[in-house]
């Protein structure tokens, strides 16, 4: 089943920490051949756009799933795209603000009415879903999260971790996380103190693109498709809000 691409017009809001600057999100969408099931917010990594090869190929996969995928920049990558200059990202605790700003204006979008909606995100855009997931699903204006590939902690630096917040999540979330991860591996993941509201699902032998070793017995085709299976198995699972 083919997936339907398009970008959606340009919005703005504006907050008042932001009375001087006008935050405006630009989504693309990937859009199922009939009416989607769910929707899906994402967000890029730290060092790649919404349009790296990583975010086509999910966005894809989850739309031949029947999940409506949105895709959002936040504004220092954006910023790429005028000028060609390369910019470091801000600390992901500084990125929540926009995150919230493209929740708005998906929710403003008439074919994203009356669908659940799950927020999430490739590494570091997977951790700043994390950082305002819960202030969102207590509003009733998500059903759940998703991490494709969570930074646990920086690459040879295990402890210095990244799931404080995690511990006591209350909104339901999904890490897709490869088992070899520098991230985060396997071995170090299952060790840590969790919210049980938090589910895993291993790529086999994955990276941090969740792509493995040649004989490996799988390939990056077949998990990134598992983890396309899992986000769809995941979002119909969910109950709607205020349930």
């Amino acid at each position: 089943m083919a997936s339907v691409r398009h970008h959606a017009a340009r919005h703005s809001h504006t907050t008042p920490e932001q009375s001087r600057v006008m935050t405006t999100t630009e989504l693309m969408t990937d859009l199922p051949q009939q009416k989607p099931r769910a929707w899906l917010l994402l967000a890029h990594g730290a060092g790649a756009p919404m349009t790296s090869p990583f975010m086509n190929e999910i966005a894809a996969l989850l739309a031949q799933r029947g999940i409506a995928v949105a895709r959002f920049e936040f504004s220092y990558m954006a910023g790429r795209r005028q000028d060609g200059k390369r910019r470091p990202p801000p600390k992901a605790e500084r990125l929540t603000s926009e995150f919230e700003t493209a929740v708005k204006t998906l929710a403003g979008l008439p074919e994203a009415n009356d669908l659940p909606l799950l927020i999430g995100g490739k590494s570091m855009g997977g951790r700043v879903a994390t950082l305002i997931a819960d202030t969102l699903f207590e509003r009733g204006s998500i059903t759940g999260a998703v991490a494709l590939g969570y930074p646990f902690h920086p690459p040879k630096k295990p402890d210095s971790l990244r799931t404080s917040h995690l511990e006591g999540l209350r909104t339901p979330l999904l890490i897709i996380q490869g088992e070899r991860d520098p991230f985060g591996n396997r071995a170090d993941v299952e060790g840590y103190t969790l919210s049980p509201q938090i589910r895993l699902s291993w790529a086999t032998d994955g990276d941090h693109d969740l792509g493995p070793r040649g004989g490996s017995g799988s390939t990056r085709k077949a998990n990134l498709a598992a983890a396309a299976y899992s986000i769809a198995a995941f979002a119909q699972s969910l109950p709607p809000p205020g349930k």
